[in-house]
């Protein structure tokens, strides 16, 4: 079997078995998937009610990964996450007890609700895969995926999250409103119980990781790495735009770009599937100028206007 096939296989195997949960988000349940392949974090942005923590859990039950949510709040402190070292009179000794983001999928729940120093104690678990507690380094298991969620409506009580832990997310996806027969098709499924309680692993870890590994075999052109560069370099450039895509967003662009040919069985990136990621990798990303703001520009907005802007790179074989 070709090894983009595997990859493929995966993805539709994973999305169908959430799909029984949350029905009707194909595009959402895809990018988490994209996410965990690309080795990425995930920031899911809604209002409350849309299924933001089951669509984490449903991931973690689907992949037999070890499952872990953070419900973020103004009083909780750093190592109330990362873990705590606590002496133990027998042995004379500090013994560290490991936090809840000692799991492989971590719901990090509310995140803007935690203070700016607590939200800090996820920063190098999410870049380096690793936490340091009292001089010591934990090394996090793999595979290691962070879905954050914040509501944006509730500013009450809240803490922006800053632009270093922002740039740090893959992408940034919103669920949306369900439509009118998936919500009625939910009330059907939930009838007698949840449907997440019959919901049962399908691929095992070491499957994704090995289909994380093929996703990095991906050939990408450097006509199509010239033209991720161009789109974020583009919104440095904009008017509207005080802060544009950082290289951590082409990377971004670069890595899920890859997984999302793959996805669709192929060994290699064309365009679309650049233009397909651009808004979810590069939006989140932007920091619009106080007079945009007044004006209400949306940095999807400026994402769209970018990719009609920037040239499409034409065709080209694959070097032998």
């Amino acid at each position: 079997m070709p090894a983009p096939t595997i990859v493929r296989n995966l993805v539709e195997t994973v999305s169908a078995n959430v799909g029984r949960v949350i029905m009707g988000k194909h595009h959402a349940i895809q990018s988490t998937i994209l996410a965990l392949l690309c080795e990425g974090h995930l920031l899911i942005e809604d209002v409350p009610g849309l299924g933001k923590t089951m669509l984490a859990r449903s991931i973690a039950r689907s992949i037999g990964c070890a499952f872990s949510r953070i419900q973020f709040t103004p009083d909780m402190l750093p190592s109330d996450v990362t873990g705590v070292s606590v002496y133990n009179q027998k042995s004379q000794q500090f013994e560290f007890r490991p936090g809840p983001i000692f799991a492989q999928i971590v719901l990090a729940d509310e995140i803007n609700r935690a203070t700016p120093k607590t939200q800090a104690a996820l920063l190098e678990a999410m870049e380096e895969r690793q936490v340091t507690v009292d001089g010591t380094t934990y090394p996090l298991a793999r595979p290691f995926l962070v879905l954050a969620t914040q509501n944006p409506i509730e500013y009450e009580g809240t803490f922006p999250l800053p632009e270093a832990q922002v740039d740090r997310f893959i992408m940034r996806v919103h669920l949306g409103y369900p439509e009118r027969q998936h919500e009625m098709a939910m009330l059907a499924s939930q009838q007698d119980h949840h449907p997440i309680q019959d919901l049962g692993q399908i691929v095992s870890a070491e499957d994704l990781t090995s289909a994380q590994d093929v996703v990095k075999t991906i050939y990408v052109d450097d006509q199509i790495k010239n033209y991720i560069i161009s789109l974020a370099a583009a919104t440095r450039e904009h008017p509207d735009v005080y802060l544009g895509a950082s290289p951590r967003g082409s990377l971004a662009l670069f890595k899920t770009s890859r997984a999302f040919a793959a996805a669709q069985g192929r060994d290699y990136v064309i365009p679309d599937d650049v233009k397909a990621l651009a808004v979810a990798t590069l939006a989140h990303r932007l920091i619009i100028s106080p007079s945009a703001r007044i004006k209400n520009v949306n940095p999807d907005t400026i994402i769209q206007e970018t990719l009609a802007t920037v040239p499409i790179p034409g065709a080209r074989t694959r070097a032998a």
